[in-house]
């Protein structure tokens, strides 16, 4: 069972659009209502879990994995240009970011997210039945790794949010806002390539 932690672990907390999502609002002052974004997050993630851990990975068929990542490429190039777009005004109290993302946001992000279902059909195809996991016990690792997968986005808010402390000229968080955009269409560009491109030839 420690596997299924680790494994779980070593996919949600390593950069990816939804962390990178997260770290910029940090860096923008943005903690206070991104913690909503977050939730959205974990809510996909748990419905997620808890949808294949009980019907099992026939629902995810290869057809549906390339329309999911199809769809969720689009997604991320589009808050990529969002966040390209958005300005940044500093006052002495905080930074205030023009955008903000919702609950929504982090709902759909997540659920088109193609990172979502390689940290799930693993787990609940392989890891879940390999460990005995059945019934309730589906229920209880499925409210853990929701818990788990909010806590990525929500641990890159609050190193962003320590970061934007240092940090005080707009110049520098419309750098970052751009840097931000631009590791979120590389994300975008290599789903393309690997989850939609390589499928289709």
């Amino acid at each position: 069972m420690v596997e299924i932690l680790a494994y779980a672990l070593g996919i949600m907390y390593t950069p990816g659009p939804v962390n990178l999502l997260s770290l910029n609002s940090g860096l923008n002052g943005q903690s206070s209502t991104h913690w909503r974004f977050c939730l959205g997050v974990g809510c996909a993630m748990f419905s997620m879990f808890l949808i294949l851990g009980y019907t099992g990975a026939w629902i995810v068929t290869p057809a549906s994995q390339l329309i999911i990542s199809a769809i969720g490429t689009v997604y991320i190039a589009y808050l990529a240009y969002k966040i390209a777009r958005s300005s940044v005004q500093v006052t002495k109290q905080t930074q205030q970011p023009t955008a903000t993302l919702s609950f929504k946001a982090g709902l759909l992000m997540q659920l088109l997210n193609p990172k979502s279902m390689i940290v799930i059909v693993p787990i609940v195809t392989v890891q879940f039945p390999a460990a005995g996991i059945t019934g309730n016990a589906i229920f209880f690792w499925t409210l853990l790794l929701g818990v788990l997968a909010f806590g990525a986005p929500g641990s890159y808010l609050l190193m962003g949010t320590h970061l934007g402390k240092l940090i005080s000229h707009p110049i520098y968080f419309r750098i970052l806002n751009l840097c931000m955009a631009l590791l979120l269409i590389y994300v975008a560009a290599d789903i393309a390539y690997h989850h939609v491109y390589l499928k289709i030839i």
